[in-house]
């Protein structure tokens, strides 16, 4: 069985690739040099590192180098994986499972075709065997396939399930969702909500109505709104969760494919610009292949020679 620091690993070649094997192929032989920096910098800005981290990377790249304290290609390495873990562990969390009251709501919300209802269901298998009870509400009513997906998946994990008939209001399906949760004293309810392009005005205040009729039964501070990022997207996402963030505040990402892109710098660029915590990542196709984030072994996979 494939643990899970080495499925991590494996999901990451891409990215790895695009970011390591390049850097390596271009400092091997050579001095810290500004041209050296600037090749650099080309490498950190197409692996979607973004501008703003990869500058800060690079300015303290060279501040070492003035003081001496990088000689080796080791030491670029040791410098770059110190930069990056910095980054991405400003905005961790305490633990995702425990929650002491009941219910944590959590609506999941994002763009068409980033894997939501599939996500949905692996969080909820990733609680349940946390030992927390589980329920999923489909309000994604426009969508039967949805429902139905969401349906298998709640039965495979043994955990609550609530719908409606199609065309139903999701705002509504929400509240009896929440109320329902509320009452059996579930630990975590997991909000379905139909994919939708960021720039949709109707469909983001349809978004924003759902998390109005949720505090109705919940405050606000139990309700948390996590968006799921494709992670073949790149710099795209940063519009995405500016967007989200505006119309139901956004406080957790969960970034999806991350096993089929060379794009997985972007946690980066998101953690650096926007100072937004990844909560899980998703790494396969399978239903144990959603991972908590943890930074420090996602910076030592993207360097894992």
């Amino acid at each position: 069985m494939i643990s899970g620091l080495k499925k991590l690993r494996n999901s990451l070649s891409k990215t790895r690739d695009n970011l390591f094997g390049k850097i390596s192929r271009v400092i091997k032989g050579r001095r810290i040099d500004d041209d050296l920096l600037h090749e650099i910098e080309e490498i950190l800005l197409k692996a979607d590192i973004g501008v703003e981290a990869s500058e800060t990377i690079i300015e303290n790249l060279r501040a070492a180098a003035k003081e001496e304290r990088i000689f080796e290609s080791e030491d670029v390495f040791s410098l770059l994986k110190k930069e990056m873990s910095d980054i991405l562990e400003r905005n961790i969390k305490a633990s995702l499972v425990e929650n002491e009251f009941k219910p944590a709501v959590w609506l999941i919300t994002g763009v068409n075709g980033t894997g939501k209802t599939t996500t949905i269901g692996k969080l909820a298998k990733y609680f349940k065997d946390n030992g927390k009870s589980v329920m999923i509400a489909a309000c994604d009513t426009f969508r039967a396939a949805a429902v139905e997906q969401l349906a298998i998946w709640a039965e495979r994990s043994d955990v609550g399930f609530v719908k409606a008939h199609s065309g139903a209001d999701p705002a509504a399906v929400a509240f009896d969702a929440v109320t329902a949760a509320r009452s059996r004293g579930i630990d975590f309810l997991l909000v379905d909500t139909a994919g939708r392009l960021h720039t949709k005005a109707n469909l983001m205040e349809e978004l924003r109505k759902i998390r109005r009729v949720t505090e109705k039964v919940i405050a606000s501070e139990h309700i948390f709104a996590k968006l799921i990022i494709d992670g073949t997207t790149g710099q795209n996402a940063l519009s995405q969760v500016k967007t989200f963030t505006d119309a139901v505040g956004c406080d957790g990402l969960i970034v999806t494919k991350l096993d089929g892109t060379a794009k997985g710098g972007i946690v980066v660029a998101i953690a650096q610009e926007l100072s937004m915590p990844v909560d899980f990542i998703g790494i396969g196709e399978g239903i144990d292949d959603l991972q908590p984030f943890n930074a420090s072994e996602y910076v030592e996979a993207l360097f894992e020679a």
